[in-house]
């Protein structure tokens, strides 16, 4: 049972990356979704979630109208697709399924 990242990488100041959070050993249908980040002497920032009800989706401020958290059912996967990136978006990005199990994170570095 566990959840893996996956997708991250360095890139420049105005670039995309797709992250992708798969599921083994449990369905990622049945929990609410979060990605959150870290970057070195920073606190922990939840980034977007999606919930497992309706799919409805929050994102910080920080990310709001850059990021797009989605779900793929048939891949058990969700995503983060992250566009216009800008070098305060270069973190370690983890996935969690609520109350249950997350990830070990993804490194996203944004160059300028």
């Amino acid at each position: 049972v566990q959840l893996v990242e996956s997708g991250g990488g360095l890139v420049q100041t105005g670039g995309s990356l797709r992250l992708s959070c798969t599921a083994s050993g449990f369905t990622l249908d049945e929990y609410k979704i979060g990605w959150f980040r870290q970057a070195p002497g920073k606190e922990r920032e939840g980034v977007a979630c999606i919930t497992n009800r309706n799919g409805g989706t929050y994102y910080a401020d920080s990310v709001k109208d850059r990021f797009t958290i989605s779900r793929d059912s048939a891949k058990n996967t969700v995503y983060l697709q992250m566009n216009s990136l800008k070098p305060e978006d270069t973190a370690n990005y983890y996935c969690s399924a609520f109350g249950f199990r997350r990830g070990q994170g993804t490194q996203v570095t944004v160059s300028s």
